[in-house]
């Protein structure tokens, strides 16, 4: 059995949503132990003939525990809601690290102002060694960026605000 990069994420994603404290599979050509507990979660992987690989993910706990306690809306703060709900998230779909451009001395791929279209490559996320184009979905203006270059990303992370009108 062999796993690829996909159903790794979704395996970190199934013990980290399920409170398992860990997961150990092996088999003969191939061992991944996935550990949990408020700390960031750790992913070993090896397989023979091949170096240690190791992807670290923050459990969900510490996300919620990040965010702001709920402060009481007043009518402006309601206005700034409203003007963002009009606008679509371009999301990472993996957890790594998120990065602007294809080496630090090119061009971002994309920057506030800018119009992308489906299909545009418009940032890359690195998950083990591995770089991923992210893709936006959706065709539009570039509002805002959410993330600073360099910075680790999750899971479903808001990486882009876009105006789709």
């Amino acid at each position: 059995m062999s796993m690829d990069i996909k159903q790794i994420q979704d395996l970190i994603k199934f013990v980290a949503k399920s409170g398992v404290n860990e997961v150990a599979i092996e088999e003969k050509d191939f061992k991944i132990t996935i550990k949990t507990n408020q700390e960031p979660t750790y992913v070993t992987a090896t397989v023979p003939g091949q170096p240690l690989v190791q992807a670290a993910a923050q459990a969900p706990a510490q996300v919620t525990a990040v965010n702001p306690p709920p402060v009481e809306q007043t009518a402006p703060a309601k206005t700034a809601a409203d003007e963002t709900a009009k606008y679509i998230t371009i999301k990472s779909p993996m957890i790594g690290t998120f990065y602007r451009s294809s080496s630090p001395d090119k061009a971002a791929f994309v920057n506030v102002g800018d119009e992308v279209k489906s299909g545009q490559v418009v940032c890359i996320v690195e998950a083990m060694k591995l770089f991923n184009e992210i893709e936006s979905e959706i065709s539009g203006k570039v509002v805002k960026v959410l993330v600073d270059n360099a910075q680790p990303v999750e899971y479903d992370q808001p990486l882009f605000l876009v105006d789709p009108s």
